[in-house]
């Protein structure tokens, strides 16, 4: 009988020795308000040493995460440091988000080296976000795959079709719906000019 008591208190103590409870990255994806989502499942990361962050610039708290793209690469947000920065969040389903797809594309292209443009595709499966990349032609720039909400939440992202432009500092300069992409390039352009 006295077996039957320790097995179970013995299993639950050993549980919370391998879960990390009690850690201070425990605490922090708990809910802690001051923490982002993104960062609180991630590790941290040190800031780009290799010159990936643009010139040097100084890594804005927006862009302070880290994700995974659509075909499983690591991507750090710090490397957008210092440019302007689209992020249109999309959903696969979406045919708006379809509709948008051949102006991103063209803006990224247009704007490559001097603006960020990165997809951040939610609301399904990897498979279902890759098959969109492919399908859509926008697979020349980086797309994350935001299965868990995470980088959505960062931004208070609630709506798939949505675009949210930083400018070079990280502020968030435009938030919104912008149907087929139509608007996007000129504000792309008061950005750059």
């Amino acid at each position: 009988m006295r077996a039957r008591t320790l097995l179970p208190a013995t299993l639950a103590a050993a549980l919370l020795t391998v879960t990390g409870c009690g850690s201070d990255e425990g605490a922090a994806s708990a809910g802690d308000a001051g923490a982002s989502p993104a960062k609180a499942s991630s590790p941290a990361q040190p800031a780009a040493s290799n010159g990936s962050a643009a010139e040097g610039a100084k890594v804005p708290e927006a862009l302070n995460f880290t994700a995974t793209t659509v075909d499983g690469k690591p991507f750090d947000a710090k490397t957008l440091a210092g440019k302007p920065t689209v992020l249109w969040f999309w959903a696969p389903w979406c045919p708006t988000c379809k509709g948008q797809a051949a102006e991103t594309a063209k803006i990224a292209a247009g704007n490559a080296g001097k603006v960020n443009v990165v997809g951040v595709a939610g609301l399904d499966k990897n498979a279902a976000m890759r098959d969109f990349v492919s399908d859509t032609g926008t697979g020349s720039f980086p797309h994350l795959s935001d299965e868990k909400g995470e980088v959505w939440k960062r931004f208070e992202v609630t709506q798939q079709s949505h675009y949210v432009i930083l400018d070079k500092t990280g502020e968030t300069v435009y938030e919104g719906v912008l149907p087929g992409g139509d608007g996007l390039a000129e504000k792309v352009a008061g950005l750059t000019g």
